[in-house]
């Protein structure tokens, strides 16, 4: 009877560093091999640039009713409350090229607990097939919050799709994960000024 190659010491010790190879990237996340939350052979391009907190005091003059500040080029909102007792620091999405994007200063000026959307006309220009309305729920582009500042048809919203999230994704908005513009949605006010750069 011949010996077969699967049994010798040497094909043993290949195929048992293999799979330690193809565990090790779950083991370095701490994740238990098998549950890891994404597929491991997708390719997925994050934003890693400067996502750093920032002082209020270079952007605004002082905090009255609260301050936020949208920083376009690294896809982060930052929030201080006007006590300067809470700091935050989100990812967001930002829009897809500079014609979409809109930067100065504006306000929050109204709060949306359950925002329905509808196309802006450019963008339905853009994409005729889109539905002319979605109302409030999982197929909300707009997620479970909206901040509706003063220029028309801006926002910083929540989004279902978390793959927007650290990138050029939006027509306009600023995008949150729902988890965070329910946080931000009840610290800002109407009036919080905003700064978008």
């Amino acid at each position: 009877m011949s010996k077969s190659p699967f049994n010798s010491p040497s094909r043993r010790a290949f195929l048992a560093g293999s799979a330690a190879l193809i565990g090790a990237p779950a083991l370095a996340q701490n994740v238990p091999a098998g549950q890891a939350s994404r597929d491991p052979t997708q390719s997925v391009r994050r934003n890693i640039s400067s996502f750093r907190s920032l002082a209020w005091q270079p952007y605004f003059d002082n905090l009255r009713n609260g301050a936020i500040l949208v920083d376009i080029d690294s896809r982060a909102v930052h929030y201080w409350n006007e006590a300067q007792t809470v700091y935050k620091l989100y990812p967001s999405s930002v829009p897809l090229t500079e014609d979409l994007t809109r930067r100065g200063r504006t306000r929050v000026i109204l709060k949306d607990p359950e925002p329905d959307w509808r196309p802006t006309p450019s963008m339905k220009k853009r994409n005729p097939e889109w539905p002319d309305y979605i109302g409030p729920g999982p197929q909300n582009p707009l997620g479970t919050r909206s901040l509706h500042l003063s220029w028309t048809y801006y926002r910083i919203h929540g989004t279902h799709d978390t793959r927007k999230i650290g990138r050029k994704s939006s027509n306009g908005c600023i995008g949150l994960y729902n988890e965070h513009i329910e946080e931000l949605y009840a610290m800002a006010n109407v009036g919080t000024q905003v700064l978008l750069i």
